[in-house]
């Protein structure tokens, strides 16, 4: 069975001086965090969408990989992943997303480098996130009167 995940944004304004929030009512993790073109393209205080999806993706992956381990009899005591999104702002038809780096390391009593190296190439590709970043986006649009 499916089922659904959600967060809000809300924008005003145009896009460089304008502002916005986005929100997790969901979860209640956070409300009306601030984000903004300086947010996003320079150093203000809010967090922007690509350090959301580094977020989702370093925490995805840290589940995989734990996943991953388990299914072979192994047990992390500790697995810490950064995820750094790269983003190019000069392409056209904008800025574009064109990489995502994961960093792992990870304190595994009993695996060796090269098999703790396999257990984080398999989470990278059964990644829900990983997946997600090549699969087609839907669109439903509506014009509030």
């Amino acid at each position: 069975m499916a089922f659904k995940r959600f967060a809000e944004a809300v924008w005003q304004g145009d896009l460089q001086a304008g502002k916005g929030s986005m929100s997790t009512p969901q979860s209640g993790l956070f409300a009306d965090q601030n984000y903004s073109f300086k947010t996003r393209f320079g150093d203000e205080k809010g967090t922007n969408p690509e350090e959301l999806l580094a977020a989702a993706h370093a925490g995805c992956f840290s589940m995989a990989l734990s996943a991953v381990m388990g299914k072979a009899g192994v047990t992390p005591e500790r697995i810490q992943t950064r995820a750094e999104v790269t983003m190019e702002p000069g392409m056209d038809p904008g800025p574009t997303i064109t990489g995502v780096h994961l960093i792992v390391s990870a304190k595994v009593p009993g695996t060796d480098e090269a098999q703790f190296k396999q257990f984080a190439e398999t989470a990278k590709a059964g990644c829900v996130i990983s997946r997600a970043l090549s699969v087609p986006v839907t669109l439903a649009a509506t014009l509030q009167g």
